[in-house]
């Protein structure tokens, strides 16, 4: 049987610095592939080369990656400074309309650290620019020095709302999850839900109210070994799951016009 389609949104990357490049990190690829079951599909994040409409009719569900750019503090009302680090416009203007035409159409899209700053931006939320200059809040910056696994390491804890769509799919109220990023939400989107923060109030995961599809998204990285820890392979597999309905719904649709 064919897999479904997941479109990756990669970021702009230039190789030794100077060769123009779209990258998507491996493990995003093996975590669709592995464990949702999907087949994965690095998209390259420029409205020059790709149109929202033509992605959601070629990709049954949507992964929005991590990344070192952040989504530029323009896309919800405030003025670049310093503080908010690199940008990737072109990637603002495929990520942040293709999430709002996700949720409306009810087709699976799920945020991954940038990805689950998009979700909120996209939705009418706003980013605090670094979190870690916040009174309260612990350092969530991948630490600088060690190998990859010291990197992906666990790091904190995450609470999830009782009874909540975390709290059902884990199976547990509290987990374990890796840490590496800067940003953070500062204010929810109209419909966004924060279903999940860390011990210092930082929102962590998120699903859209009343959204007729899977819109379940983590501000940390369950792409990391997500065939083997037991908070990401759930995840994954209920992403999954929702893709090959979408699909298997477009067919039925397909055959019935």
């Amino acid at each position: 049987m064919t897999r479904p389609v997941v479109g990756i949104i990669g970021n702009s990357h230039l190789i030794n610095d100077q060769y123009p490049a779209h990258a998507g990190g491996t493990m995003n690829s093996e975590a669709v592939a592995h464990v949702a079951g999907c087949l994965p599909l690095l998209i390259p994040s420029d409205p020059d080369l790709v149109r929202v409409p033509e992605l959601l009719e070629v990709c049954a569900g949507f992964v929005l990656t991590g990344g070192r750019p952040n989504v530029h503090p323009e896309e919800y009302g405030e003025h670049w400074t310093e503080a908010h680090g690199a940008a990737d416009r072109a990637r603002d203007a495929v990520a942040l309309p293709l999430v709002r035409a996700c949720v409306e159409r009810g087709q699976p899209v799920m945020g991954l650290c940038r990805g689950f700053q998009e979700v909120n931006v996209a939705l009418g939320g706003t980013l605090y620019a670094e979190v870690r200059d916040l009174p309260g809040r612990m350092n969530h910056r991948m630490p600088p020095d060690g190998t990859l696994d010291e990197k992906f390491a666990l790091r904190h804890r995450v609470s999830f709302s009782r009874g909540g769509p975390f709290h059902r799919l884990m199976g547990a109220e509290e987990v374990m999850t890796n840490t590496l990023h800067g940003q953070a939400i500062n204010r929810a989107g109209a419909t966004v839900v924060i279903d999940g923060r860390a011990d210092d109030g930082t929102p962590e995961a998120l699903y859209v109210r009343d959204a007729p599809g899977f819109t379940m998204s983590v501000q940390w990285h369950p792409e990391y070994n997500a065939a083997n820890d037991p908070v990401s392979r759930p995840l994954f597999e209920a992403f999954g799951a929702a893709v090959r309905d979408w699909a298997q719904g477009g067919a039925a649709r397909r055959m019935t016009a």
